[in-house]
């Protein structure tokens, strides 16, 4: 099958593409590289994929890279860590609500003649941040309070938005949630701004990266915002690609809805001395300084995932501690080139 990815140079576009080549899918791929930059020529010089830079905002753009295509994959979004929702919380807002507008106009039209099966969106953990019982299961978020966040609002509207082309247009889709996604091709240094701002605090990169680099970088006390109690559940980037594609594929998937994580949740704290026990190979207590806590860092995340298993087949496997492993290999490899060349295809 024919595959248009938008957001295809970005941290979880590069595991989508890889993936979907493995399964021996052609692909184009659309960014307009405004995060992470160009990627490297391997990553666009392979058998089967199309590399276009372009607006995945512009619905005439995405229409005319839909033509021949089964499916789209919705997954360009503004993104980043606690400090980014806060820092351009507007930005995300309008952004994410125009990626998602123009993905189902495009796809709208190329579904209505007869071409394209289905469009698959990326929507996030973030559309359960006002829940208050865990874990957080597929159809709780409507049963629930709104995201008080932007960002959380405007990804439960990237769901709105592809049940409202079903209700109207008869558009098939897919949506499906990561939580906290995890792997190679994230540095902090690629978050659009500076690595930290307050002396390390309130970065703009989600956690693991963040606390990866302060810990290597030797910052000491570390510096955690609130309690470090918070708790996150992980999924490493490949299985994450996994699982977004055999949703794209999976007849039982359409029109319906999928965390994919994994279901064990680790605190910040605990991740905090996991990484500081890796970095510096030592026992020897980790010293943290607890800042002010930013208003929308939720307390609790964690998946239920009964649902894709039953339905998709579906199981993150790899352990939180074989994702730290690849991560920080690859930030302390990255440092010493350099660089910071995204996941490869």
């Amino acid at each position: 099958m024919k595959v248009l990815l938008t957001g295809s140079a970005g941290f979880i576009g590069g595991y989508i593409v890889g993936e979907l080549l493995a399964r021996g899918h052609e692909v184009v791929g659309l960014d307009n590289l405004s995060k992470h930059g160009r990627p490297p020529p391997s990553r666009v010089a392979v058998p089967r994929y199309v590399f276009v830079e372009g607006d995945a905002r512009d619905p005439e753009v995405v229409y005319a890279l839909l033509d021949g295509c089964d499916h789209l994959i919705a997954a360009a979004a503004m993104v980043g860590g606690i400090g980014y929702y806060h820092a351009f919380a507007y930005d995300l807002l309008a952004a994410n609500a125009r990626l998602a507008a123009a993905a189902c106009d495009a796809a709208i039209r190329r579904h209505a003649e007869g071409s394209l099966r289905k469009v698959t969106l990326l929507s996030s953990s973030m559309v359960y941040e006002s829940a208050t019982s865990w874990p957080a299961y597929e159809g709780q978020q409507l049963e629930i309070p709104p995201p008080r966040s932007a960002y959380g609002f405007g990804q439960l509207a990237v769901e709105y938005f592809a049940r409202a082309a079903h209700d109207q247009y008869g558009l098939p889709y897919t949506i499906v949630r990561p939580f906290n996604c995890v792997g190679v091709g994230e540095s902090p240094t690629r978050s659009g701004a500076p690595l930290s701002r307050n002396n390390g605090r309130g970065t703009l990169s989600h956690v693991v990266p963040d606390l990866v680099e302060k810990i290597r970088r030797g910052q000491d006390p570390l510096h955690v915002m609130g309690t470090g109690q918070q708790e996150r559940c992980y999924i490493y980037g490949r299985d994450l690609a996994a699982g977004i594609v055999t949703a794209m594929e999976h007849p039982d998937a359409t029109n319906d809805d999928f965390n994919l994580s994994t279901s064990q949740p680790a605190s910040v704290l605990d991740l905090a001395m996991a990484i500081w026990r890796k970095v510096h190979g030592t026992d020897r207590p980790l010293r943290v300084v607890h800042d002010d806590a930013l208003p929308h860092d939720v307390q609790r995340q964690i998946a239920a995932t009964e649902k894709a298993k039953r339905v998709l087949g579906f199981e993150a496997t790899t352990t939180l501690d074989e994702m730290l492993d690849e991560v920080i290999g690859w930030l302390e490899q990255a440092a010493l080139n350099g660089s910071s060349a995204g996941a490869p295809c």
